[in-house]
């Protein structure tokens, strides 16, 4: 069974990639950030909570996301396993991460660390926010987006390094570039 966490800053071409790799592998996608724009579209109470959140470029709270994702698993057992995506953000969501998986007699295979240089960052999100409409793609956002990763999720990938679990690669490059470079890591595995 995999469990992969694909990580790195926000506009790195981790959601561009997600499918390719539950194509591949057949593994089930948790999104957090599809999870959570489905709540706030619905204007449920949690999508409520997080819609005030998110739109200041903030993270939800550690408790509310592992909510979430450890019901996602239970309602979606896969026995391939799962591409995490935007989760775990905190160190803390890393623990519960382990501990839910544990529970379910599973662990974090690997964490997929694509590693792409900030003005790339910068461009590909300036160029979503265009594409997409996305409310949460402005600059001022992004720029906090991006102190909130660096701050509160780049100490993720130290604790899955404790745990040799970090295969790192370069998110620059075409999408079928970057994809052989995540399956290699992946296969390495199996």
């Amino acid at each position: 069974m995999l469990n992969i966490a694909i990580f790195g800053a926000p506009g790195a071409g981790k959601g561009t990639q997600a499918q390719s790799i539950i194509d591949k592998y057949n593994l089930k996608y948790i999104s957090t950030g599809n999870i959570l724009r489905s709540e706030i579209a619905k204007g449920t109470p949690l999508g409520l909570e997080a819609k005030a959140i998110i739109e200041k470029g903030n993270l939800v709270s550690d408790e509310l996301v592992t909510k979430i994702i450890e019901k996602f698993i239970a309602d979606n057992r896969n026995p391939n396993g799962f591409l995490f995506d935007g989760f775990p953000r905190t160190r803390e969501q890393a623990k519960n991460l382990d501990e839910i998986l544990k529970r379910e007699g599973m662990e974090l295979s690997c964490l997929l660390n694509m590693d792409v240089p900030r003005e790339e960052l910068i461009s590909r999100m300036m160029h979503r926010a265009q594409v997409e409409n996305r409310a949460d793609d402005t600059p001022e956002i992004f720029e906090n987006r991006l102190k909130e990763y660096e701050e509160k999720t780049f100490p993720v990938m130290e604790h899955y390094q404790n745990q040799g679990k970090v295969m790192s690669i370069s998110g620059v490059g075409s999408i079928e570039e970057i994809f052989v470079r995540l399956a290699e890591k992946i296969d390495s595995l199996l």
